[in-house]
């Protein structure tokens, strides 16, 4: 097992900037993903990584190794890297036997037939393909591919592991399985493993270590657990979940404390954090989670009023839409006592489940 370390790496299409001089390590053993929407520079970074692109600046370091430094004009290619790659296609041979598409990093390496042969065997065993050895690749299944992809990057002992948005082209329920058997995989084999995906319940579930990135940069990084409960910006919470947003105003009390005040909020107003620089009549954006909202019939001071626009039955829950004066907000009730179109409700929401972000000028 090998770390990553990669420090002010730099790549610019023309004039545009892809990766705008990222920095970040990875602990030996463990996977951590770079996560993003489309465009912000995470394909490009695991490229940079692999040597399919060389750097404008910046190193990479796998084990101590220097990989890739262009101020010292080193690049490694790709095949002397010792890194495995599966790519969002797959890119299984069609002409090859599952065998044969596992076996091809070995026959590239010239190792022994004797070999080439226990380890692929080893690896369909892993796999859960015993069996599959002989079946030509067209006639698997989606899910079947992915691990052939797999096997085939991971059967020549690669220091890392090089996943770019591998689970995109699978149904909704084979790519939950895919995830857990990747990450039962990978803790298992113990290989250093970059993921990249768009998807925040993959990075959820997998890393070890999120990497959050826009316009090519890393926004923000920590376990999952620390993302998705202190985002430092609007940005990184809405990739997180599902989030509503609500304008509000800064007003300031007696006592000099801040609050925001909202179309909706009866009796008072949301504090909002001292660490921060508060003008009164400024304007702020307070978000939430849908998850952490629930709606009740009774309406009292202190909390959100508001008017259901719809509502969809779920199996444990109900999901309404709220009218909240200009916005609309999405909350959960009981399947217990339902709630209909038009009725006023109180939102629920907890003081901690808030934050509060100045509004873009």
């Amino acid at each position: 097992m090998k770390d990553i370390r990669v420090i002010g790496l730099a790549k610019a299409f023309g004039t545009t900037p892809a990766v705008d001089h990222v920095s970040f390590e990875v602990p030996a053993g463990s996977l951590a993903t770079l996560l993003g929407p489309s465009g912000c520079g995470k394909t490009t970074t695991l490229r940079l990584l692999a040597g399919l692109e060389q750097p404008d600046a910046g190193e990479v370091y796998v084990g101590g190794r220097c990989l890739t430094s262009a101020a010292r004009t080193i690049y490694l290619s790709p095949e002397k890297r010792r890194m495995g790659m599966v790519f969002q296609t797959y890119a299984i041979w069609p002409h090859m036997t599952v065998f044969e598409n596992i076996a091809f990093p070995l026959r590239e390496k010239r190792a022994p037939t004797t070999e080439i042969r226990e380890r692929v065997m080893a690896m369909l065993q892993t796999l859960g393909l015993d069996g599959f050895h002989d079946r030509p690749a067209p006639l698997l299944s989606g899910g079947q591919q992915q691990r052939v992809a797999l096997g085939r990057a991971l059967v020549a002992n690669p220091d890392v592991l090089l996943l770019d948005e591998p689970f995109s082209n699978l149904d909704a329920r084979l790519r939950e399985e895919m995830r857990l058997e990747l990450k039962e995989l990978q803790a298992r084999v113990g290989v250093t493993t970059v993921f990249v995906t768009h998807d925040q319940a993959e990075a959820m579930i997998l890393s070890d270590r999120v990497f959050v990135m826009s316009a090519g940069r890393i926004v923000q990084d920590g376990t999952p657990r620390q993302i998705y409960e202190e985002p430092r910006s609007a940005f990184v919470m809405d990739f997180l979940g599902q989030v509503d947003h609500v304008e509000a105003r800064v007003v300031r009390r007696p006592d000099g404390a801040y609050m925001a005040c909202a179309e909706g909020l009866v009796g008072g107003g949301v504090p909002l954090p001292s660490d921060q620089a508060w003008h009164e009549g400024d304007g702020v954006v307070l978000s939430f989670r849908s998850s952490d909202i629930q709606v009740g019939a009774k309406v009292t001071d202190g909390h959100w009023r508001g008017t259901i626009l719809s509502a969809v039955y779920l199996g444990d829950r109900i999901e309404y839409v709220v009218e909240l004066g200009a916005a609309r907000v999405r909350a959960s009730g009981s399947v217990i006592e339902p709630l209909s179109r038009g009725a006023v409700v109180q939102l629920q929401v907890p003081p901690g489940a808030i934050r509060a972000w100045p509004a873009p000028r």
